[in-house]
């Protein structure tokens, strides 16, 4: 009997630390800083976390985990110290995801294991409730004085899980909102298609009529172009608020920004009306970006920006590969992410061929 509640105490304990250390690897994936930085800007900005206090959290939080994982599978203060500070994190975890459900709705990737394995904020919850229960079995389980005694275990694991957290994505200075990392000129578009130069327009004067009334009068046309405006683009692209722009945010080593790129180069040589595009990259694999343009069958103009830079640009609440359709530096439309929101060729289509009347009935603010 005794031999068979000793086994299920181990499997309880594997199956939790497992949970915990996948938990804490996955918020590392696909690479620790890019990560890291995707988890401060989803996760904690969202909560109120400052710009300098997130950085700090997201490494010692992940650290926790790591660390809770590991001493979950040795003795040393298990039952009277490991095991409560474990279901004690279980439940802050969990009040944080029931608030944030009963605001915002069971919607998007609650973050808990990263882009690794994607989980709704109710799945999460599910998870960690079931998580605490094992923990309280396994508590009881235990034998009482069947802890260890040296506290300098719980103390190291838990410093060199935090360090190891730091030393591999390690805190970068703050970056510009917009950083521009090629102020050399900006590569041509192998399609021969029309490059991002400034509009030329045509203006066609009409004879004066004579006024049959002897009233002189003054013909007010409607405008047919919104106003141009800044962007905020400009020191990336000078010529983005001037006429019709389709601008990008992709990620080097994402398939669907690489798909969003091959419907729109595919669009450009169909349609010889299609605006320019210009490409603002996430600094991310960047020497991906080769072949990206090689897989998606046309070279752009782009810019590099940092991870966190590119988030807050991007948006909050949205995800790659973001399309913006820009006329004279107003936003006429946005696709983003890959769910409802995501980019589809046939609707950019349908509002390239709208003119500004039509467009402004359905968007005042242009």
């Amino acid at each position: 009997m005794k031999n068979n509640t000793t086994t299920l105490a181990w499997g309880l304990r594997i199956v939790v630390a497992v949970l915990f250390i996948v938990s804490a690897i996955a918020k590392l994936y696909p690479s620790p800083y890019f990560a890291i930085s995707t988890f401060e800007v989803k996760q904690l900005y969202p909560m109120g976390f400052s710009d300098g206090v997130a950085p700090f959290f997201s490494r010692i939080l992940i650290g926790i985990e790591m660390a809770l994982g590991i001493l979950l599978l040795q003795n040393h203060w298990l039952k009277r110290f490991i095991i409560p500070a474990t279901i004690a994190l279980l439940v802050v975890f969990i009040g944080h995801l029931s608030y944030e459900t009963f605001i915002s709705g069971n919607s998007g990737n609650c973050g808990c294991f990263g882009e690794l394995i994607p989980m709704t904020p109710v799945e999460a919850i599910i998870k960690n409730i079931i998580a605490v229960g094992l923990l309280f079995y396994l508590n009881r389980l235990l034998p009482k004085g069947s802890d260890a005694p040296n506290f300098w275990v719980l103390t190291t694991m838990l410093f060199a899980s935090i360090l190891g957290i730091f030393m591999m994505a390690p805190i970068q200075p703050p970056a510009p909102e917009i950083t521009v990392s090629q102020p050399t000129a900006l590569p041509q578009d192998t399609t021969a298609l029309p490059v991002d130069t400034p509009d030329t327009i045509t203006t066609k004067v009409a004879e004066p009529q004579k006024d049959t009334l002897n009233v002189k009068t003054k013909a007010v046309e409607a405008p047919k172009e919104p106003k141009k405006i800044s962007s905020g683009y400009a020191t990336l692209f000078p010529t983005i608020d001037q006429g019709k722009k389709i601008l990008c945010y992709f990620v080097p080593g994402c398939d669907h920004c690489r798909d969003a790129a091959k419907e729109l180069t595919q669009m450009r040589k169909t349609n010889p009306n299609m605006p320019p595009i210009s490409i603002v990259f996430m600094n991310e694999e960047a020497d991906l970006i080769p072949k990206f343009f090689e897989e998606t069958g046309a070279t752009y103009p782009y810019q590099i920006i940092e991870v966190i830079p590119f988030w807050n640009q991007l948006g909050r609440g949205k995800d790659t590969p973001g399309v913006k359709y820009l006329w004279n530096g107003n936003e006429v439309k946005y696709w983003w992410g890959i769910d409802s929101q995501q980019f589809k060729p046939a609707e950019l289509q349908t509002v390239l061929k709208k003119s500004y009347e039509e467009l402004k009935k359905s968007n005042p603010k242009l």
